[in-house]
């Protein structure tokens, strides 16, 4: 099998699996470490670790040096062959090999030539588990010949003609590096007008008479044997002419219209056009049918060269080149072909098996052409290698399968093609090792809390071990999903807390056996800076203080430096320190700048810092108090997967101290935009620890408060997202009700987008019979509310459960909750009906319960129909109307009330569940006893003669029963609505008209008249009558003998009266001078009533000027009109105050008194008022309540039950109160 460590990790769950490693076993192979005490004693083939280069240029003038090291164990041997050839270094006294490697130094420098070791050379590293080739490495000894001699002639040109100045420098090895310099060994200067070619000419698109000069000298640098050749210096001479010819451009290279160019792939492409004309032209490149790459392109020598940087496949194409100027254009295209030579797509990589496990040698490579892909095993063609049954070619790959440790081996891959090749050695190594652990026992690791805690295990074995780990001392496996288990083995505790520390083991096993190794964590608690320095703005020449106090673990020693915009202090005196204080005495200008603290343990460092602003000094200005400043500089540290800390920097408190800080967050992944309440702290704290939930978007703002309000929120804090987790709660409100009779509906409510902790929230839904032994039945529905289980049987109680899930796992358990199947309507009637009238209007029913199984739903009652028999003429006009009543429950009898008296019924009884009644009982008849009647439809008194008077009547709407007789009871009333003796008189029932005679001329009569039946009497209804009067006795009423007695309050009227009775007495009186008269009853005419209407607005109208005058202290006109006409006789009644027959607008006037009685010698008596008195009675002379009430008295009708005697008056009637003051 194959075996490899990959860098990734596995993250284990809660309560699942204990932390064991098991790494991939098919696909990937172990790398050895280079541990020394592994290397020691472990058998590997040998490895080429360092080599000389493919082609190695050597400096003839130094030895030769040729590297070959590897690595393997045991220690491997080495060779070499020169041309295809074993190369004997034994024979050669100027070759030796390099003790405890295979690097040979060719010793030239005592004697030999470099030319002698000119050739191709390649290393074999040797043990008993392999060989292992070099690359073939080409030595060739660097060249930097001479220029040969020439003669050359001076040159001599017009103004403005083109030029070109050959260079030729001799073939060297490397090529050398081409500049142009003057005797003085200064540069020559160039530009878009004169410059250098790629192949070293030197090139005028056209000279000018300053280019004249005889020492344009070419130099040939050669880099490996630090020399510069000379070229012989060239003499330019030009002609000044009086006009020179302009031209349009033309190429002094490339030649022709167009030409091409190979490169290869990775390497640097360059493209050149060079051109002539005058005025001189500008050269423009562009690429047909494409775009210049823009990051790896570049212009050289005034655009006149085009780079193109790590060339690959993509930029073969046509480019061209255009020369410009003001007579004309040319264009030169450049067809560009990039080939490659090979380079890998997989390199082979080395093996390490178990015996018997099966793997893999893949060797990839690409080029143009394609390259050849040949293998080798220990340096031989794998065609003519001993043959190996584990093996199996197939082109580029290698195929193992059953491994043993013969098969132990190292093959080379060879890829090829005409522009170079690529070699790669990989062995093979079949390996037998029990595990072995490298971390050093007992290492002590010292974490910050909250802070992740990586604990090495680093582990070898062949076949791979698994790694387990276990804390403490009784060695319980870890199960917890606080862990993260890498595939190297090493445990990391993400959040480590104080209950973190402890001794963990680690524990490596495969077939071959077990090691163990003990590791210790200690968690110590962070540093914190808990009063950190303040922003301050201070006054030139004032003394500034920054405080900085630390909290930190007792077992650490913390050390505090101080900084100046993250430099050093100034050595300055004024600077001191003062405990937990930095002090800046005598502040000035220069001092102003961020200051920072900074506390270091060994384990960790935490800073915090404030500004110092320097004013100058100004006078106080008034305090001003306002809201708090938004805090800023929202911070969040200590990001954990459910909680973080806050920091903020507070605002200005406008001169009103902050009392608290409000937090709230935005979740912008489920309700972007909304801000929730968080948290609130102190307004002396400038962090919170804040709690989260997991797969949450947050984003946190604070609010300052003070004793004038609130702040207006902070900028919003960098957005952090929790980790998803497995979700906390399940879904409430689960329901199981079904909606037929063959199905379960499960309802819930599902989870919220806050409450779902993960991407993918599904729902498990699990439900069995609650009777039965059946196994539940779960399936998984993605985030609905809502499942339908179908085929049920009716009605059946269920047991139900919802568990949420996400991608990160499931909630915990959930509650189980009781449903029920779909309900069918119930099957059976309810039996045994029993009806028992109570009276009239009731009837209680009894029935016996309808078995629960018959019910097949939820009991929710039973239900009793009934209804009335109508007679046929009845039941031809209308529907019969039924009436229903329910009783909730498992009641088994119910009342029937409002029933009819008299009255033949039938009911029927129904059971009822969720899904509606069932079949009705049997019709049960009964039948209701006789009741009261109701009151006669109506009664009606006609035809009224001095002494009789008929009544006339309709039978009661309601009999409810046989009527037996009616009653009549009747009295007469007087005329102060007394009520006289009463008269009871039994009429038949066959009877609706009665007359009633001998009965009492001019008189007013009370009936009672009601129905009766064997059950009683029934209601009652009255009605009034007045029998004629008797006009031949009638005569005309006269008043005589009228007499009048004043006093002080009031007045006693008497007088003689002859006439009928039952008459109304008026009296009028009014102040002394007016008339008085007699008035006729004209309250009921409508001129009368409007006459009133205006005299109460003018009355409205006079109190208003009254009550102005009486504020102003005068007397109202009608005072003073009375004080000149004054009467004599009634002058005498204003002594003692007395305000008779005058307004008065003094303060001690009082409203007369209400209510009183005239005297019973019929006087009227006058109290409390000027109004008019109208008074009601019987005899000659009357008595007047001077308040008018005995109006109210006569008119105001009320009915009276029947009653012996007089009965007491009623309230007054304001209509008669009217009429009174006529």
């Amino acid at each position: 099998m194959q075996l490899k460590i990959m860098p990734k990790k596995k993250c284990l769950s809660a309560g699942r699996v204990p932390l064991i490693l098991f790494l991939c076993q098919m696909i990937s192979a172990l790398e050895v470490p280079l541990d020394p005490k592994l290397l020691e004693d472990l058998v590997q083939p040998p490895t080429i670790t360092q080599q000389s280069p493919k082609d190695y240029i050597i400096d003839p003038r130094e030895n030769i040096v040729i590297q070959c090291e590897a690595k393997g164990k045991p220690p491997p041997s080495f060779s070499w062959t020169r041309n295809g050839t074993h190369f004997d270094i034994d024979k050669d006294p100027l070759v030796t090999m390099k003790p405890g490697s295979g690097t040979l130094i060719i010793n030239i420098m005592s004697e030999g030539k470099a030319e002698t070791y000119e050739g191709v050379y390649q290393c074999t590293a040797r043990n008993e588990r392999g060989a292992a080739i070099s690359n073939n490495i080409v030595i060739r000894p660097s060249r930097s010949p001479l220029w040969t001699k020439e003669k050359l002639e001076p040159m001599i040109l017009r103004n403005g003609q083109p030029l070109v100045l050959p260079c030729r420098p001799p073939i060297g090895l490397p090529p050398p590096i081409i500049f142009w310099m003057d005797n003085s060994f200064q540069r020559l200067p160039q530009s878009e007008r004169v410059s250098q070619g790629l192949n070293g000419d030197l090139y005028f698109s056209n000279v000018l008479p300053e280019d004249t000069r005889e020492d344009y000298i070419c130099y040939a640098r050669f880099n490996h044997t630090q020399t510069i050749q000379q070229k012989q210096p060239i003499s330019v001479k030009v002609i000044s002419a009086k006009s020179s010819r302009e031209r349009p451009p033309t190429f002094l290279t490339p030649e022709g219209n167009a030409s091409n160019k190979e490169e290869l792939r990775g390497n640097v492409l360059s493209l050149e056009c060079i051109a002539e004309g005058l005025p001189t032209p500008i050269i423009y490149w562009i690429k047909e049918d494409g775009i210049l790459p823009i990051n790896r392109t570049f212009y050289r020598n005034f655009k006149k060269t085009l780079q193109i940087i790590h060339v690959s496949e993509a930029d073969s194409g046509n480019y061209q080149c255009i020369a410009k100027n003001a007579l004309g254009a040319i264009h030169h295209t450049i067809s560009v072909t990039v080939k490659a030579a090979p380079y890998w797509i997989m390199a082979p990589q080395n093996l390490v098996l178990s015996p018997g496990e099966d793997g893999t040698l893949i060797c990839r490579a690409n080029g143009n052409p394609k390259p050849r892909i040949s293998w080798l095993t220990n340096g031989v063609p794998i065609e003519i290698a001993p043959d190996d049954p584990s093996r199996k070619i197939d082109g580029d790959t290698i195929i193992f399968s059953n491994v043993q440790e013969r098969s132990s081996a190292v093959y080379q891959c060879n890829a090829s093609n005409e522009y170079g090749y690529l070699l790669a050695n990989a062995f093979v190594n079949v390996l037998a090792e029990p595990p072995r652990i490298l971390t050093s026992a007992n290492t002590l690791y010292q974490v910050i809390a909250n802070r992740p805690a990586l604990l090495d295990c680093a582990f070898f074995g062949s076949p791979l071990p698994t790694i387990e780990w276990f804390k403490g001392a009784k060695g319980s496996a870890l199960h917890e999903d606080i862990y993260v288990l890498h595939e190297n083995g090493t445990l990391e505790i993400p959040v480590a807390q104080k209950d973190s520390t402890g001794t963990y083991t680690c524990v490596a096993r495969n077939k071959l056996g077990m090691a163990k190794n003990e590791v210790h964590l200690e968690i110590k608690d962070p540093t914190r800076i808990i009063k950190q320095p303040e922003y301050a703005i201070v006054q030139r020449g004032s003394t500034v203080s920054f405080e900085c106090k630390v909290k930190h673990d007792q077992t650490l020693v913390p050390t505090v430096m101080w900084l100046k915009d993250n430099g050093e202090l100034p050595s300055d005196e004024r600077f001191t320190f003062e405990k937990e204080q930095l002090v800046v005495a005598d502040v000035s200008d220069d001092d102003g700048g961020t200051y920072t603290c900074v506390a270091n343990t060994t384990l960790d460092s935490v800073s915090a810092s404030a500004v110092l602003s320097v004013v100058a000094p100004t006078p106080t200005p008034a305090p001003i108090y306002d809201v708090p400043n938004p805090p800023f500089d929202l911070e969040l540290t200590n990001q954990l997967d459910k909680s973080v800390q806050l920091s903020w920097t507070p605002g200005n408190d406008n001169n009103s101290p902050i009392t608290k800080f409000i937090i709230e967050y935005e979740d912008a992944m489920h309700q972007a935009g909304l801000w929730h309440y968080q948290a609130e702290v102190s307004g002396t704290q400038t962090t919170a620890q804040l709690k989260l939930s997991p797969y949450v978007n947050y984003s946190f703002r604070v609010m300052a408060v003070n004793g004038i309000g609130r702040s207006l929120p902070s900028q919003a804090s960098e957005q952090y997202l929790t980790k998803a987790a497995e979700p906390d709660t399940n879904p409430t409100a689960v329901e199981g009700l079904g909606s037929e009779p063959d199905n379960l509906v499960i309802t819930w409510k599902p989870l919220n987008g806050f409450e779902s902790n993960g991407p993918g929230l599904q729902y498990k839904v699990s439900w069995r019979q609650k009777d039965g032994d059946d196994e539940w039945t779960s399936v998984f529905v993605a985030n609905v509310s809502k499942y339908i289980v179908s085929g049920t049987p009716t009605f059946v109680p269920y047991l139900i459960k919802v568990q949420a899930l996400n991608d990160a796992g499931f909630a915990p358990e959930p509650a189980v909750v009781m449903g029920h199947s779909g309900e069918d309507l119930p099957m059976v009637a309810p039996g045994n009906v029993r009806v028992n009238v109570v009276n009239s209007t009731l009837a209680e029913v009894h029935w016996d319960p309808v078995p629960l199984k018959s019910i097949r739903g939820h009991l929710q009652g039973y239900r009793i129909y009934y209804w009335k028999a109508q007679n046929s003429s009845k039941r031809n006009r209308r529907h019969i109307e039924k009436k229903i009543l329910t009783f909730q429950g498992s009641k088994t009898h119910g009342m029937l009330p409002g029933l009819e008296p008299f009255s033949h019924y039938t009911l029927n009884v129904r059971v009822v569940n969720g899904k509606g009644e069932g079949p009705a009982s049997p019709d049960k008849v009964f039948n209701t006893p006789e009741g009261v009647p109701s009151a006669p439809s109506s009664l009606k008194i006609v035809n009224p003669t001095l002494d009789s008077l008929t009544l006339e009547w309709d039978p009661p709407s309601h009999p409810n029963g046989i009527l037996t007789e009616y009653t009549l009871k009747y009295q007469p009333i007087n005329s102060t609505h007394e009520l006289g003796p009463l008269v009871d008189l039994k009429i038949p029932a066959n009877k609706t008209r009665w007359t009633l005679k001998n009965l009492n001329v001019s008189t007013r009569y009370k009936f009672y008249f009601y129905a009766q039946t064997s059950a009683g009497s029934g209601s009652q209804i009255t009605e009034e009558a007045v029998t004629t009067v008797d006009e031949g006795k009638m005569v005309n009423p006269r008043i005589s003998n009228l007499t009048a007695t004043a006093a002080e309050t009031y007045a006693n009227l008497s007088w003689e009266y002859e006439g009928p009775e039952h008459v109304n007495f008026y009296v009028e009186y009014g102040v002394a001078g007016t008339m008085a008269s007699r008035q006729v009853d004209i309250a009921t005419q409508g001129w009368f009533i409007g006459l009133m209407c205006a005299v109460a607005l003018l009355i409205l109208i006079l109190l208003i000027v009254c009550f102005i005058r009486r504020n102003k202290g005068g007397k109202y006109p009608v005072k003073e009109k009375e004080d000149a006409h004054a009467d004599p006789e009634i002058q005498p009644m204003k002594e003692d105050d007395g305000t008779f027959g005058e307004y008065s607008d003094a303060e001690d006037h009082k409203p007369l008194k209400k209510g009183s009685r005239t005297p019973s010698d019929r006087t009227v008596k006058k109290e409390d008022s000027d109004d008019s008195l109208v008074d009601y009675g019987e005899g000659v002379n009357g008595q007047f309540n001077e308040d008018g009430s005995f109006i109210g008295q006569y008119s105001g009708k009320k009915e009276k039950e029947p009653a012996e005697g007089n009965e007491s008056s009623e309230a007054p009637s304001p209509v008669n109160a009217m009429n009174s003051f006529v």
